[in-house]
């Protein structure tokens, strides 16, 4: 499955045009939720088209702050009235004493943070009665760290028993800025949690520094990296192309996204034919 978020520029086109073809549609809750009028009807619409993917914004799940559980029960609903497959979060937090910082900021890769972040985890899977789906995120520096990026991932999900958001674009542009191996970080995951995978392009801004920005198509190392992961992987995972800025022609999208698929297509294959050849 190969699925695009669902964006108010080409809404109109996803929906009633079928100028793009995919599997699923992805959306935040936090931007759709409270809406009437004229884009609640949109959602309905596509909602009759697409099942519907979750990927929210300012659930805050590193944050110091308590956990807005109001915000959370509104979540809830959501998900259940749109019969969202999957509720997914980012690694990271946006809120401090109350302050929301509209930003997705890096966690200290510390042990107090690992049995913070899980416990909150722990909360928010028992509240929503499903299991969180959390994103690797993309940082520019890393915070007194007391052990590297792969061993606070690993240590999350196994402590709080949550699933995995592979965003493979993020693991090129942390290898890229930190100078590591993005498949040698991608073999150390646990690939047996990866429930859902994004893919989406960069911006480079210098020699030694590549912004996320969602707002370029991807890039061949980028491709490759992907198509490594689903070599990894060995089965289907739902895959997301994401594209907030810059927003090209619709059939440059449905490019993109036919190449994923040809991907995992190719991918799948040849490990079944290297396995049956062994």
């Amino acid at each position: 499955m190969v699925g695009i978020g669902l964006r108010k520029d080409f809404a109109e086109e996803l929906i009633d045009d079928n100028a793009l073809k995919p599997d699923f549609i992805e959306v935040a809750p936090e931007n759709w939720m409270n809406i009437g009028g004229y884009w609640k009807k949109q959602l309905h619409k596509a909602l009759e088209k697409f099942p519907l993917f979750t990927h929210g914004l300012s659930l805050s799940i590193g944050s110091p702050d308590e956990l807005d559980f109001e915000f959370l029960k509104r979540i809830k609903s959501f998900l259940k009235e749109t019969n969202a497959q999957v509720y997914s979060e980012h690694l990271s937090y946006s809120k401090c004493d109350n302050a929301h910082l509209y930003d997705l900021l890096p966690i200290p890769f510390t042990e107090d943070a690992v049995n913070h972040v899980s416990e909150r985890i722990k909360t928010v899977q028992d509240l929503l009665e499903r299991k969180l789906t959390i994103e690797i995120v993309s940082y520019y520096t890393p915070l007194a760290p007391e052990m590297n990026e792969v061993e606070f991932i690993n240590a999350i999900v196994a402590n709080a028993d949550c699933e995995l958001l592979l965003d493979v674009n993020n693991v090129y542009v942390n290898s890229f800025n930190h100078h590591y191996n993005a498949k040698e970080f991608i073999d150390k995951l646990p690939l047996d949690k990866v429930h859902y995978i994004h893919m989406a392009g960069h911006t480079k801004v210098s020699d030694d520094l590549i912004i996320d920005t969602h707002g370029e198509a991807i890039i061949d190392p980028v491709y490759d990296l992907f198509s490594y992961t689903m070599k990894k992987l060995n089965r289907e995972v739902p895959v997301l192309l994401e594209r907030d800025f810059n927003i090209p022609e619709m059939e440059e999208l449905q490019t993109e996204m036919d190449n994923l698929r040809d991907i995992i297509k190719s991918s799948l294959k040849k490990k079944s034919s290297h396995a049956i050849a062994h």
